[in-house]
Order: structure tokens, then sequence, then C-alpha cells
């Protein structure tokens, strides 16, 4: 067991996340998902910005579980879409949509459109001993006329990032975590920890 082992909770019922964000923490820091501390209750994310959903998830665990957490909203915005998906863009295509969806709809609303610049934003809230703190990574790229790539999630497949021309899901895990909107947020969160220590 390594001395100093900080737990926290991430406020996702993502494991995708939890795994992707895992894999990128220094041995001290271990995170957990809301399984692991009893939540199944699907966390509120009724804000008009990714800070405030961010906020209002993290919140919510820390004021009915009394944990120290931190929860992510991240966002794909389309400079032809005007910005769009945004924070819709878990469920841009509706409620129950899945990835499918998603990409199938953002291709057919850019279909003919050579303006292809968006970039992904990451906020990470984070509440500790009661004190907030919040953490953005940006991720500038273009999405592809079609799908490129069989790994990743979510929108991986479509977005290319500046200066590549291959998409997320054509990279492997550790090189997505090097330039990734989610892996430079969680390196600020880290960064933070690191000096908390110092």
């Amino acid at each position: 067991m390594i001395e100093n082992m900080r737990k926290i909770v991430f406020a996702t019922g993502n494991p995708n996340k939890v795994k992707e964000v895992n894999e990128v923490l220094p041995e001290t820091l271990t995170i957990v998902g809301l399984k692991e501390i009893g939540c199944t209750e699907e966390l509120p994310e009724t804000n008009p910005t990714l800070e405030g959903n961010a906020l209002q998830k993290a919140r919510y665990v820390y004021e009915n579980f009394g944990k120290d957490c931190f929860s992510e909203d991240t966002g794909l915005f389309v400079d032809a879409l005007d910005g769009e998906p945004g924070v819709y863009t878990a469920r841009y295509a509706g409620k129950n949509c899945t990835s499918d969806d998603n990409i199938n709809l953002l291709l057919k609303n850019l279909d003919g459109n050579n303006q292809r610049t968006a970039r992904f934003r990451t906020i990470i809230a984070l509440i500790l001993d009661g004190e907030e703190f919040l953490f953005e990574g940006i991720a500038e790229g273009n999405i592809s006329f079609e799908r490129q790539g069989e790994g990743g999630f979510g929108y991986d497949p479509v977005f290319i990032p500046e200066g590549l021309e291959t998409s997320f899901a054509e990279m492997t895990a550790e090189s997505k975590n090097e330039i990734s909107h989610r892996a430079k947020a969680v390196k600020k969160l880290i960064a933070f920890f690191e000096n908390q220590k110092a």
C-alpha cells in the first residue's frame, strides 16, 4: 500500500471516463466512481454552461455523501453550428441516444459544409474540504467528413486534433492522453494536488 494514498470520488457513472482519468493519475491518487459510494441516482445537469453543470454534480455528491469529489462536464463546440452541440454533447440526438446517433446527427448537420473547426472543452469542478476549484482543458481540431477508427468513445471517430490527420479513435489511449481535453484538465488537477503536498 502506497503511503499517503488519497482516494477521491469522480462523480460520473461512465466507466470509460474513470478508466481514462485513472491512467494519467500519479500513484498517490486513486479515484472511485459513483457506484463505489452507493450513488445510483442520476446527477443533476440543468445548467447552461459546462462550469455550472460540473459544479452542480460535484456539489450534489459532496452534500449528499459527504465525500471529497470532482466532477467534469465536457462539450464539443463546432464553429459552423454556432457552438453546437455544446452542453448537449452527450444527448445531442435525444435523451436516450447512442454515440452513433450523435455522430450521425452531427455529420448530417455539417453536410456540405467545409468549415469543420471545432474544440472539445472539459471543465473539472473539485470540492475539497468544502472549497471549490475549477480546471479547464481544451483540444482544438476539426470534424472529419466520415468516421475514422474504432477506438475511443463518444465523438472520437470524427474528431481530428489540430495538426494531425488521425482521429482520437485511431490513437492509442497513451497518445490520446497526451493531447486530449480531459487529460489536460486532469493534469491541472494533478498539479493542484502536488502543490498541496509541497
